[in-house]
């Protein structure tokens, strides 16, 4: 299971939160830790807070873009604790843990974790299959960037040592789409959705983020994806 866990932290402005989010991230077993654009790494401090988990900080892999850290992942969840405009499914810390426990065993998951000050945007959480929101006092829910990691961390762990009924969606035919092959479909999606003036890009009045939300929802395989860029070639193809 904690192989197949990828910690993802995006813009962190101090490299103390790294180091200390690495130090969490290794008392509970885990070790793969991806920085999107961070904004002061490497430095000492990462390192000083780490503790006796600077290896976790040397092997993390810096990327320039989201995409990049999570375009293998084929179940990706952020954490969040603002309410949203338009409501996302949303899974406890303990919640989270056992559904990883299951979708780790052929499957890269990927949590998010946003800036110190203003955590993720709307268009990163849109990215996500869940969000995960970790119970907290409603008059200071503000958790420290490392103490989240810690609180998920640790329900994981938990989760890893308990043991596995494997559900018939292990059984699957074919693996879900991953991140990227997403992407890839709902850029499609909206091209031919413009072409056939259904989706007016100076009033796109959200459709694609309910879109997004609903084939979320629906987790398709690659093959049903396939069939589905498939439609969106035959009605390019009529359009002309």
């Amino acid at each position: 299971m904690m192989k197949n866990i990828r910690i993802v932290l995006i813009n962190t402005s101090h490299p103390g939160n790294i180091g200390a989010t690495a130090r969490a991230m290794k008392t509970m077993g885990l070790n793969e830790l991806y920085l999107v654009q961070p904004l002061n790494f490497p430095h000492p401090k990462a390192h000083e807070m780490a503790s006796n988990a600077g290896d976790v900080v040397d092997q993390a892999i810096v990327v320039d873009s989201l995409e990049a850290a999570i375009g293998d992942a084929r179940l990706v969840v952020g954490t969040s604790t603002r309410s949203r405009t338009i409501p996302w499914p949303m899974l406890t810390p303990r919640e989270f843990a056992e559904k990883a426990r299951v979708e780790t065993l052929h499957s890269k998951v990927a949590i998010l974790f946003g800036r110190e000050q203003s955590g993720l945007t709307n268009e990163e959480l849109h990215r996500c299959h869940f969000h995960i929101q970790i119970p907290s006092n409603p008059e200071y829910s503000s958790l420290n960037l490392a103490a989240a990691v810690q609180v998920i961390a640790y329900e994981i762990c938990v989760a890893s040592q308990n043991e596995v009924v494997t559900p018939q969606s292990v059984d699957w035919d074919y693996q879900w789409a991953n991140a990227e092959q997403m992407e890839g479909f709902y850029e499609h999606l909206q091209r031919v959705l413009v072409a056939l003036d259904f989706l007016k890009p100076e009033a796109p009045r959200q459709l694609m983020t309910r879109l997004r939300r609903l084939f979320h929802r629906a987790r398709p395989d690659v093959m049903e994806l396939n069939i589905l860029r498939g439609i969106l070639g035959a009605v390019e193809k009529n359009k002309k």
